[in-house]
């Protein structure tokens, strides 16, 4: 099963604490958060808003879109692992839309125009 959001977070906010050899009550008083749900934060048992990730961001030094890349690499990798056919956003939206329409082509080949409805070709 893939990482949540609030898993991978709270992995990565443990993993720079641990790595800059802090403590919870540390970082909690830093960030003005309670210790015990600083804990749950880091556990994934909680969603902190963007807000009280910041805060806990200027505790421990990290800018909060550094955090962010690392929780996205944590996901990411947690997903190739569990499921290699894993495709760039984009191009399951692109699979999606093509799911629907008749005469399928592949990447990189065009596929007729499908008729819109209500509208009339130009003659």
């Amino acid at each position: 099963m893939a990482v949540l959001l609030r898993e991978a977070i709270g992995g990565s906010l443990r993993r720079v604490r641990t790595a800059r050899r802090r403590t919870l009550r540390d970082v909690s008083r830093r960030a003005r958060v309670s210790l015990g749900y600083l804990s749950e934060v880091e556990r994934g048992r909680q969603e902190p808003s963007s807000e009280l990730l910041a805060a806990i961001c200027e505790a421990l030094d990290i800018t909060l879109p550094d955090l962010l890349t690392e929780a996205a690499a944590t996901m990411w990798d947690s997903m190739a692992a569990v499921d290699v056919g894993v495709r760039p956003i984009g191009l399951r939206q692109m699979s999606l839309r093509l799911a629907g329409a008749e005469g399928l082509a592949t990447p990189g080949q065009e596929r007729p125009a499908a008729p819109v409805a209500g509208v009339r070709a130009a003659a």
